[in-house]
């Protein structure tokens, strides 16, 4: 997952994108994604979503596209400087979204939807590193479990005898 989209939410009722900080006891404290970076308190009755958790429906109805991977897309055609914005032509913007996902479902993804992953990506490539590892595998080579891997020098050695015995 190129860009780590784990703690990035959209909050109902509030523009921009948030990095969530951490639970509080009557919501959670957020982090607005932007250069002012201020922390406020989403109330609990605001809804709070999860950019890793959106997708973005294609032409199979029990199938969506993880917006990690629209991103993706997103990223590999244009880098960070996107050719559309919110303030695009309806015909732009679905042109865009053709090329980048060409098997969205035209009939459920709205125009509203479009401006809204355009506005995303903006700011999500602004203010979030890209990563170029491709795969989920361990950067090192360090064993996954320890099985065979303690050698004889590091195990404890065994102690002979009965330990509740003492020596007179």
């Amino acid at each position: 997952m190129p860009y780590n989209l784990q703690e990035l939410a959209s909050i109902s009722g509030q523009s921009g994108l948030y990095r969530l900080v951490r639970p509080a006891r009557h919501g959670v404290l957020v982090e607005s994604l932007d250069a002012k970076a201020t922390r406020s308190l989403a109330p609990a009755s605001n809804k709070v979503s999860l950019l890793s958790e959106i997708g973005i429906y294609t032409q199979d109805s029990d199938e969506t596209v993880p917006l990690t991977e629209v991103f993706e897309n997103i990223y590999q055609k244009y880098g960070t400087s996107l050719p559309v914005s919110n303030k695009s032509s309806e015909t732009e913007l679905t042109s865009f979204l053709a090329e980048v996902l060409p098997e969205y479902d035209r009939q459920r993804v709205y125009l509203s939807d479009i401006k809204k992953l355009a506005t995303w990506y903006s700011i999500v490539s602004q203010y979030v590193p890209y990563s170029e590892a491709t795969t989920d595998e361990p950067a090192t080579e360090e064993p996954l479990s320890t099985g065979g891997v303690i050698g004889e020098a590091d195990q404890a050695p065994t102690p002979t005898g009965n330990p509740e015995v003492t020596k007179a």
